[in-house]
């Protein structure tokens, strides 16, 4: 038995996330009726092996749903999905992003409609403006800014599926922001591939500092701004000025910095030295001594030595990085990385537990420092929100979802906050 409404299962990032909610519209718009939409990542191996598993799954639960595959797989390796008898069609990153698309998805076209649907993503010079108003929780909405990539990591397949660098205009972005205050959002996250790559593809060459002052000059009645992962090196002057000079952005930023030992630097093909994550952390919190840190590291890149490991677990304090992104590094077919003799996978394990283990520890600091302190918290749910710096804090009682509560920390459990009233 089919189903009227389209299916989505999404893999991978916030970004697809995202996209998502755009293809939902886009496909009730045209009128796609008994579909599943699997909207994949390709950021590792185990990712693709994973979006192969929740195919066959969804087949089994749906035998006579079409099952569409898009996504940063779909787009780096259509031909895996190609092989699966599972799917009906597959289609590329841009292509899921045009209504024309999804008009020949419909029950009288689909049986027409080309399988496999995935062009050159590199010949892109545009990212499609699907505004979504809403996506998100409804205390806090995502905003789209940039896509794609024109830097070449080592370990990344990130770019042959999303292509290079494109921005959207600062006036659509600022537009979009209007409409989410008016509809009551308190808080906006930017989000995009290579966030701080923002502008460069557009007219007199603008730097994300710039969209994020513009928006806060602008948009005077939101509460809340925050920016996701950056890049600590692209890092411009007028977003070190919103720092220490906004209060109403966020005082927590996501860093890529992936590793501290220059050399797997180096041969990750980064642009930042371990000084210039430490000198930028070290400027931030002098700007802003609020602020914390996230970041991503991968434990066990191809060569990694003890000592290596150890300068990388050592960036963790000299650093003062409180959410850590830990990733155990696993080759991913088609990147560099993937021919340079790997690291032995227990060691790859080891590496990341004690990652893992020193980020809990930062955690617990940083909990420990708010103990007593009051902050401003956008709740969530009725009994949860978040500080300004993202911690979780958990109530005793219900809050208004949605709405900023000023209230008193008195006490913590596990990786959260508390505030009882009781």
């Amino acid at each position: 038995m089919g189903q009227d409404t389209p299916i989505f299962s999404t893999h991978g990032c916030r970004l697809n996330a995202y996209e998502t909610e755009a293809m939902k519209d886009l496909a009730s718009t045209a009128g796609v009726e008994n579909a599943i939409i699997v909207n994949t990542c390709a950021v590792t191996g185990e990712a693709v092996r994973k979006a192969r598993q929740d195919i066959r799954k969804l087949r089994r639960n749906n035998p006579d749903a079409k099952i569409i595959v898009t996504g940063c797989a779909a787009q780096t390796e259509p031909e895996t999905f190609a092989r699966m008898a599972e799917v009906d069609h597959i289609i590329g990153n841009t292509e899921k992003m045009q209504p024309e698309t999804w008009a020949q998805m419909v029950p009288d076209l689909i049986g027409e409609t080309e399988r496999v649907q995935v062009n050159d993503i590199m010949s892109v010079t545009q990212t499609a403006s699907h505004l979504i108003d809403g996506f998100g929780t409804r205390s806090r909405a995502y905003v789209q800014v940039q896509n794609g990539c024109d830097h070449r990591c080592t370990f990344c397949i990130i770019p042959y599926g999303r292509g290079n660098s494109r921005s959207v205009p600062a006036g659509v972005v600022v537009d979009q922001i209007k409409r989410l205050v008016d509809k009551g959002y308190n808080e906006v996250v930017l989000t995009g591939v290579d966030l701080t790559s923002w502008g460069a593809d557009l007219p007199a060459v603008p730097q994300l500092g710039d969209l994020v002052m513009r928006i806060l000059r602008l948009v005077p009645d939101l509460p809340r701004l925050r920016i996701s992962s950056i890049d600590s090196i692209e890092v411009d002057d007028a977003l070190m000025q919103a720092i220490a000079t906004e209060p109403r952005l966020m005082p927590h930023l996501h860093l890529s910095l992936q590793a501290g030992d220059n050399m797997i630097l180096k041969r990750m093909k980064r642009r930042h030295s371990r000084d210039d994550a430490i000198t930028f952390t070290e400027q931030a919190l002098k700007l802003r001594p609020d602020m914390t840190f996230g970041a991503d590291i991968i434990a066990g890149f191809p060569t990694e030595t003890d000592a290596m490991f150890e300068n990388s677990l050592k960036l963790v304090t000299d650093c003062n990085l409180t959410w850590l992104h830990v990733f155990p590094y696993s080759p991913r077919t088609g990147t560099p990385a993937a021919r340079i003799p790997p690291v032995n996978g227990a060691i790859i394990k080891k590496r990341a537990a004690a990652l893992r283990a020193l980020g809990e520890q930062q955690v617990e600091k940083h909990l420990n420092a708010q103990l007593g302190q009051t902050h401003s918290i956008l709740m969530e749910h009725p009994r949860m929100g978040r500080t300004a710096q993202f911690a979780e804090v958990i109530f005793d009682t219900d809050q208004q979802e949605g709405h900023i509560v000023s209230a008193k920390i008195t006490g913590k459990h596990l990786n959260k906050l508390k505030v009882d009233y009781g």
